[in-house]
Formats: structure tokens, sequence, C-alpha cells
């Protein structure tokens, strides 16, 4: 055989190991180019489930402030008994690191655990089943991404009955739906998406709708405000009309109040300045906007059963109206104006504020008692505050300034009682 018919012959046998080692060295090439693109989508997954997370303000509950983030054992002092919010880290013995995907899904969307027990309502499942698969798969992400922390979950201390979960049953069967968010064909996307942030992760309505002696709050009532049990603050309506609705308010003012803290309408105070600075003052200026279209579209209540200005203790109210008259210009006037005007946007204007003379004097009260800053937040990184006057002033005079600001300038407020200062002077400020 001469040397033409041995490469002939050899020939083919080479291309296709050559073949071969290209391959083998093409394949790994492949993979490799492809780890990174793996590696930047499942990143964006998580930091979209960071986002989400904010929006749903899980912080508030699930970390004990300034402990490990999500470690849980955040106290929730409720009428029947504390609940303390569990370790959600991805710490296998003592978080959620055993979980999967599904039931961290299941769980958000049925209010049940993975062992199949049924959730305390004070975890907003009646707001979180309305959440995607989509957006609930990358909350579980991000949560999988932060450190693990091994610190068991304290267990509830709730007084019997309570304390018997068979008792949810009935509960769920009269105040829990299940199911994700449908969207309103009939509306924008902008308004379907303000939608479904408050029903949903934002899960608003748990404090702006009056909750009953059973801890439930009905539909019929969504977002017409109620007193907050136990926090001593008064979640104003959010509907179109009633005391300190939003209808009249300009778009501008309500994003302004969500996500910087302050507006030419208004100041959060209490339980709200905790929500814009965990979570509102992250969200985007759509999302953001998109909550302020949705709110400002609630439909009307029937307002109060009641003026209050036509209460009984009007008739006292010059007994309180002179000497209240007297200490806001020494404490008060520097700041809001003779006129109750204010200075825009630090200082909100106290005359004709819907807030100031809604039924429930509780706000006000407690802002003279306790004083208070919005909060700190990137649109409003050095806001001014409110000093306390509770050392200052004694219950009557703090009962004669809030029923002179309540009764001033047009607004229709009622009279305020000593009584009702000295009740809250004990509050929890937190």
């Amino acid at each position: 055989m001469n040397a033409h018919s041995i490469l002939r012959k050899l020939l083919p046998a080479s291309l296709l190991a050559l073949l071969a080692a290209g391959a083998a060295w093409v394949a790994p090439s492949l993979a490799q180019n492809k780890a990174p693109a793996r590696q930047a989508a499942q990143q964006s997954i998580v930091e979209r489930g960071k986002y989400l997370a904010q929006a749903g303000d899980c912080i508030a509950c699930h970390t004990v402030p300034g402990q490990k983030i999500f470690s849980g054992n955040r106290a929730m002092p409720t009428p029947f008994g504390t609940l303390y919010a569990p370790n959600i880290t991805p710490d296998r013995e003592t978080g959620i690191g055993k979980w999967s995907a599904d039931d961290f899904y299941n769980m958000m969307h049925t209010g049940r655990s993975p062992k199949g027990y049924l959730l305390y309502p004070a975890m907003p499942f009646a707001s979180y089943t309305k959440v995607t698969r989509a957006d609930s798969d990358a909350i579980f992400a991000y949560l999988r991404s932060v450190p693990p922390v091994r610190q068991p979950s304290r267990e509830h201390e709730l007084r019997f009955p309570y304390n018997n979960r068979a008792l949810l049953i009935g509960w769920r069967t009269l105040y829990f739906q299940e199911g994700e968010y449908q969207p309103d064909r009939s509306k924008s996307v902008e308004w379907n998406r303000g939608a479904y942030l408050v029903q949903g992760l934002g899960h608003c309505a748990m404090c702006h709708t009056p909750i009953n002696a059973l801890g439930g709050s009905s539909q019929e009532k969504a977002f017409q405000g109620g007193l907050i049990p136990m926090q001593n603050w008064y979640a104003p309506s959010l509907t179109s009309n009633r005391e300190a609705g939003l209808g009249d308010w300009a778009l501008q003012d309500i994003v302004d109040l969500l996500q910087m803290g302050v507006s030419n309408r208004g100041t959060v105070y209490g339980p709200m300045a905790e929500v814009t600075f965990n979570s509102l003052q992250f969200l985007t200026d759509e999302d953001v906007r998109a909550m302020a279209v949705y709110l400002k579209s609630l439909p009307a209540d029937q307002g109060p059963a009641s003026d209050p200005a036509s209460s009984p203790a009007r008739a006292d109210i010059n007994q309180a109206y002179s000497e209240g008259r007297r200490i806001y210009a020494q404490r008060c006037a520097n700041c809001h104006g003779a006129e109750g005007r204010g200075k825009l946007p630090h200082y909100p204007p106290l005359a004709r504020n819907q807030s100031i003379g809604m039924s429930s004097a509780v706000n006000p009260i407690r802002m003279v008692l306790n004083g208070g800053y919005p909060p700190g937040t990137r649109r409003n990184p050095m806001p001014y505050g409110m000093p306390p006057f509770a050392q200052d002033l004694n219950d009557n005079e703090i009962a004669a300034v809030v029923t002179f600001i309540r009764t001033a300038w047009g607004n229709r407020g009622a009279p305020v009682t000593a009584r009702e200062v000295n009740e809250l002077r004990s509050a929890t400020v937190e």
C-alpha cells in the first residue's frame, strides 16, 4: 500500500478525531457562556423579589429593630394575646431553608403552613392570596438569598380559647376568600397595577378598614378607616369623601405622601411612617403613581352617621377654646401659623385639615402628646418634626389645645376631653 492510499484511509479518521476534539472544546465553552447568563437571570429574579418584599413590607413584622433581617420574633400585640412573627431566613432548622417554592406559594395563597396548620390572620394572607405565582417565586428566591440565621421562632402567647387554631376555620369562612388578583378589563393597565399593589402586597385594607371584635373586616367597608387595635392610632378612610378621604386630593399629593412621607395635604406619622420608611419610598415612581390612581378612584362611602360638629359636647367648647387658643399661640403658631395655614410641605396646615376633624381624635391627641417625625426618605432625607408636649402640658391643657385646633378656622371636629387625653398618655410609642 503506497503513501497516498494510506492517507486516503487515515484522513476520514483524522477528521473525525479533530471534529470530536473540537466538539469537546466547544461544549465546555458554550456551557461556560451559559453559566453567567443563568446567574444573571437568577440575580434579576432575586432583585425583583427584594423589590416585591419591600412592597409587601415584610421587614416590618419579621425583623426586630436592630436584629438580623427576617430573623423573626417581633412581637405583635393583639386583643387576643401576643403573636410573634417567625424566622423566614433560609436556615434549614429554624427558618424556611427546607421549604420549596411550592410551599411558599401555598402559604401565601392559602394561609396554611407547609405542615398544614392554619396561620393566624396577623399574617396578611387574606391580601397576599392575590399575589401571582411569578411574584411569589421571586420573593421566595430573594428570601433564600439572605443570610441564614439560626434562631427558633417564639411560641405565640394567646389567651384561651384563641390559642386553639381550630377556631380559625370559622374566621376563614367569614373573612377569607382565596384567589389571585384578577385584572378588571374595563380599567387601565395603570389602575390594575395600583389595585394589585394596594389590595395584594400592600395589604392596605388591614389597617384602613374597620376591624370587628373577631379581628375581621368586611369587604363592604373596605378602606373606610378605623382604629388600629392595640396601636392606638386611627387609620383614616381612603375613600372619596369620608373624613380624611382622598377624593379631593391632587394625584401628586397622594404620590408625595406615600413615597416622600410629606405632601401639601398632610404628613405620615405613627404606623404609616414605618410603612413609608420600610416600603413605599423604595417603589418606582410608576408603581406609586399607579397606587395613587387606584386609591383616588375608590368610591365614596356613606360618611359618618352624624356630624361631629353637632355633638352635645360642643356646648362646652367655649370653656376650652380660649385656653386652647392661648396655648396654640405659645406652642404651635410658630410652625403651623397663627391662622393654621402651616408652612408647606414640612409643617402641614391645620386649617380645614380633614384629618384634624375626624370623628376620632386619637391622632391629633397623640401628635400633641408624643410629637414625632415623618420618616427620612430618599426624596426627603432630613424631615422636619414636631416635639412632644406630654411633659410640658397636663391633660386639661392638651385637651384644650386639641379642641381649639379641631374647632378653629372652619374645622368641624368635636371637642376633646381630658379623659381622652389621659387614656392615650400611656399608649406605646415605638
